[in-house]
C-alpha cells in the first residue's frame, strides 16, 4: 500500500495554489528603463522587442502607465551622446545632462514612485568601461571618487537607491561615506555584489551604445566559473554599508542567489538581463516556445532562488499579464 501520495497535493488548481511554496508579486519587481535627449521619441531597441528608448516626456506616460500598473520601482539608464562622454565621465555630475533631469522630473510628477539609479562610469566614458582608464589599465582608487560624485549628484536630483553597478572595490563604502558627508543618509546603495563577466550584457550594451572601446571588463566584473568569490564580495559590500546585495545575471546564476540568501540577512536582488530577455523574445516569436509561460518560469525560479527583488525588463508586460 502507498502510504504518502503527494499528487494529493496537485490534484487541482485551487490545491496547487494553496500549497505554493513561492510566487511573484508585482511589488517584487523593478522595471529598468531607458531615457535619452529629444521629445516625443520613442525608438524600440532591435534586439530588445517590447523595449524602448524614451525622450522625457514620454518615459513619464510610460512611468504613468506602469504605476497604474502596480508597478512602483524604476531603474532608469541613460542614453549619452558621443559627444559629452570624455576620459572622467564629467557629464556624470552635470545638473543639465538628461539623467539627472529625468530624476528630477520623475520624482516631482510621481513622488510615490521610486527609483534606483546607475552608479557607473560606462554611460559617459569614451573608454566605454566602469572606472577610470590610464594606459589601458582600469584604475580603482581614482575612480571612486568619480563614482561618489556621481552618486550624490543623483541624490541631489532625487533619486531613493543608488546602484554601484562598477565593480570597483571599496565603492559602497566610499560611496556611503560621501553620501552621509553630503546629508544623504536616507539614500539606499543596491550594490551590484557578483556581477558576473557574462556573455549575456549585450543588447543592454546595443540600448545606452556603452560598449567598451577596448578590451573586455574582465578584471573587474567576476568570472562566472566562481561561487565563492561571491560570499566575499558579498560580506564587504555589507561591511561597507550595502542596503541590498544584488547578483547580475540571475538565470545562470541562481546557484549564487541561493548562496548569499542563505547566509546573508540583506534582501537579494537579482537582475534579469537583457541577454536572457532577448533570448526569450527571439524564440518566442519563431514559435519555438510559448514566451509567457517561460518568462513566468523564470522569475519564478529567482524568486525559489531567494532572490526578494527582481530587475526585469518583462516587468511592464508580466504586470499587464497578472492584472487583477
Amino acid at each position: 500500500m502507498i502510504t504518502h501520495r503527494p499528487r494529493r497535493n496537485r490534484k487541482n488548481q485551487a490545491i496547487r495554489q494553496l500549497v505554493q511554496e513561492n510566487q511573484v508579486h508585482v511589488s517584487d519587481l523593478i522595471f529598468p528603463v531607458f531615457v535619452n535627449e529629444g521629445k516625443n521619441k520613442k525608438t524600440e531597441i532591435a534586439s530588445m522587442p517590447g523595449i524602448y528608448r524614451f525622450s522625457l516626456d514620454l518615459l513619464l506616460k510610460e512611468i504613468e502607465s506602469c504605476l497604474k500598473l502596480g508597478i512602483t520601482t524604476f531603474a532608469p539608464f541613460p542614453n549619452i551622446a558621443e559627444k559629452l562622454k570624455n576620459k572622467t565621465a564629467s557629464e556624470s555630475w552635470n545638473k543639465k545632462n538628461i539623467y539627472l533631469r529625468s530624476i528630477r522630473e520623475i520624482k516631482k510628477q510621481f513622488p510615490e514612485a521610486v527609483l534606483m539609479t546607475d552608479v557607473a562610469m560606462d554611460p559617459y566614458s569614451s573608454d566605454g568601461h566602469d572606472g577610470l582608464v590610464k594606459n589601458n589599465e582600469i584604475i580603482n582608487d581614482e575612480t571612486l571618487s568619480i563614482l561618489a560624485r556621481m552618486a550624490v549628484a543623483q541624490a541631489e536630483a532625487g533619486t531613493d537607491i543608488v546602484g554601484p553597478s562598477d565593480m570597483m572595490d571599496g565603492r559602497v563604502g566610499f560611496i556611503r561615506n560621501q553620501l552621509d558627508k553630503a546629508g544623504y543618509q536616507q539614500v539606499s546603495i543596491m550594490a551590484y555584489t557578483a556581477k558576473y563577466a557574462s556573455a549575456f550584457y549585450g543588447p543592454f550594451r546595443d540600448a545606452l551604445e556603452s560598449a567598451p572601446k577596448f578590451g573586455d571588463k574582465k578584471t573587474y566584473q567576476m568570472n562566472p566559473a566562481n561561487s565563492k568569490e561571491a560570499l566575499l564580495e558579498a560580506e564587504l559590500d555589507s561591511l561597507e554599508g550595502a542596503d541590498f546585495l544584488m547578483v547580475k545575471p540571475a538565470l545562470s546564476y541562481l546557484d549564487i542567489i541561493q548562496q548569499l540568501n542563505e547566509n546573508f540577512s540583506l534582501p537579494i536582488a537579482a537582475y534579469n538581463v537583457s541577454g536572457e530577455y532577448a533570448m526569450v523574445k527571439a524564440a518566442a516569436q519563431k514559435n519555438w516556445i510559448d514566451g509567457q509561460k517561460i518568462r513566468d518560469e523564470m522569475l519564478l525560479s529567482m524568486k525559489r532562488a531567494g532572490a526578494k527583488i527582481i530587475l526585469t525588463y518583462f516587468a511592464k508586460e508580466w504586470a499587464l499579464d497578472h492584472k487583477k
